[in-house]
């Protein structure tokens, strides 16, 4: 059996975290920006950490699993 859980959330996870599509943190003129389709340098780093640090608990700690087959 195939565990499609990494991908699916790690799918989920880079598309509703990406920089300055829902939000954007720290934003370029306010510390949080929503929905400003803009980044910075700043804000990449910050949610590789967030998508990394939310990954892991969900797939490690959580231990998330979606099997098929």
């Amino acid at each position: 059996m195939l565990d499609w859980a990494p991908v699916v959330i790690g799918l989920i996870l880079f598309v509703l975290m990406s920089p300055g599509v829902l939000f954007q943190m720290p934003g370029n003129t306010r510390p949080v920006e929503f929905g400003s389709f803009t980044t910075n340098g700043k804000s990449v780093i910050i949610h590789t950490l967030l998508f990394f640090g939310v990954f892991t608990i969900l797939i490690m700690a959580v231990r998330l699993r979606i099997y098929t087959g």
